[in-house]
């Protein structure tokens, strides 16, 4: 396949799980969320105790080394802590932090100003990034317009197809607008399907070429259920879902002069810290 395909989750053993269902497996991206609910996380909450900060801290940087032993061929997506009054000085000095973790990280960033002013620095310090909580294509022109600096493999793009359909919005048309985006501007960025929720979507990313999919175990699990088809060949069915139309966007200008706000991404960011901040005593 063309496509890559990466496990959407923050427990390692559903990661050797999902390696010993598809004989391999190409990366894996985390996120506070996934974190929270993770057994361990969920066993000590459960007992009534949480984590201070530096516990919190630590126990995403044990998962995110057992993650990269059992991929240290692949990338780990390892997510900055974010709310509306992070700045842009925090989450840079939070993901020069990460970076140290395991060699083969993508420090995520979510896709607003400040996230773009610490991803620039980040790929000027020689780091790769992951873009997340992207629901537009000016959000995924301005990620190709400040980093382009860096080089293939470096910059990851992730939609959200779930969470447009959430709001009647096709969130497959998104993939194809931005694929289509870069490839008549030859970019840099590799586009992330992300918010996968079930095999239909799995299928369409695989042939809108998406280049990489992280895709949740349960999903992974009913595509392999259907036959791991490749895509060739698919039509989605957008069903009742609103479409999104292509824009002509110029690639060529600085990242700044795209409209890169949506409602979805201020939610996400509330959403992820929520999650995070469930955990800290």
């Amino acid at each position: 396949m063309r496509s890559k395909i990466f496990l959407d989750g923050g427990d390692p053993n559903e990661t050797r799980d999902i390696i010993s269902l598809l004989g391999f497996l190409d990366g894996q991206t985390t996120n506070p969320t996934l974190i929270a609910k993770s057994p361990e996380a969920q066993k000590r909450l459960a007992e009534g105790k949480k984590f201070t900060y530096k516990e919190t801290m630590d126990f995403y940087r044990g998962v995110v080394i057992e993650l990269s032993r059992l991929l240290p061929n692949g990338s780990i997506s390892v997510e900055v802590y974010s709310d509306k009054n992070t700045t842009s000085v925090e989450m840079l000095e939070e993901a020069r932090v990460m970076r140290t973790w395991i060699p083969n990280a993508h420090i995520k960033f979510p896709t607003t100003h400040l996230g773009l002013v610490a991803a620039e620095q980040l790929i000027a310090d020689g780091g790769k990034v992951n873009m997340t909580l992207v629901f537009t294509q000016e959000q995924a022109a301005a990620v190709h317009a400040a980093t382009r600096r860096a080089k293939k493999g470096d910059v990851f793009v992730s939609p959200f197809i779930g969470r447009l359909d959430d709001i009647g919005e096709n969130g497959m048309d998104l993939i194809r607008n931005i694929r289509r985006m870069y490839d008549e501007a030859g970019s840099h960025v590799e586009v992330l399907a992300a918010s996968i929720r079930s095999t239909e979507h799995f299928l369409a990313s695989l042939s809108y070429k998406a280049d990489i999919l992280t895709v949740p175990a349960k999903a992974i699990r009913s595509w392999v259920a259907a036959g791991r088809q490749d895509g060739k060949g698919y039509t989605y069915d957008a069903k009742n879902l609103q479409s999104i139309p292509y824009q002509a966007l110029d690639l060529s200008k600085g990242w700044r002069e795209f409209d890169i706000s949506h409602p979805l991404t201020d939610k996400g960011i509330e959403r992820f810290a929520g999650d995070w901040n469930a955990l800290i005593a």
